[in-house]
């Protein structure tokens, strides 16, 4: 199963893979995106990337991306 759901337009993604990518502890992850000391941004594809996702994570100084396929599958770090 993917960490990474798409569906109806929406996007969800696991607080693990979020807190591994930005070097935090998966249970703090809630909690600092409702603080707004996470915050994102989600860019769709086009043309050749039709179907995929760029989801970039902040935190501090740290930065997260992933490239997503339209399954789900996280193709790009």
């Amino acid at each position: 199963m993917s960490r990474i759901r798409i569906q109806d337009g929406a996007i969800e993604v696991d607080a693990d893979v979020i807190a591994n990518g930005l070097g935090l502890a998966a249970p703090t992850v809630i909690d600092l995106i409702r603080r707004g000391e996470i915050t994102s941004r989600c860019e769709r594809g086009e043309g050749a990337d039709e179907g995929r996702f760029r989801l970039t994570f902040y935190h501090k100084t740290r930065r997260f991306f992933c490239v997503v396929a339209r399954n789900g599958d996280c193709v790009a770090t």
